[in-house]
């Protein structure tokens, strides 16, 4: 895990983000000497994403399915 003073981050922030990515977390301290943990989010998939299949289904084989769904008594 690598130290950063707070005037070296701001100054090298996008090597800070390469080193973070790299080594999953880098630390920064502020003058007061607060420290903080900078880490790379974990990679988060959209919800509704899906993998694409292939089928013989047509569109208008969809929308009569969607009428006959709706239809129904």
């Amino acid at each position: 895990m690598t130290l950063y003073r707070y005037s070296q981050a701001r100054q090298k922030f996008a090597l800070l983000l390469d080193k973070t990515k790299k080594e999953g977390k880098v630390l920064i301290k502020r003058r007061d000497g607060i420290m903080f943990s900078l880490k790379p989010d974990k990679d988060k998939k959209f919800p509704l994403d899906i993998i694409a299949t292939k089928t013989k289904t047509t569109t208008k084989d969809i929308i009569e399915s969607s009428y006959e769904t709706r239809n129904r008594e």
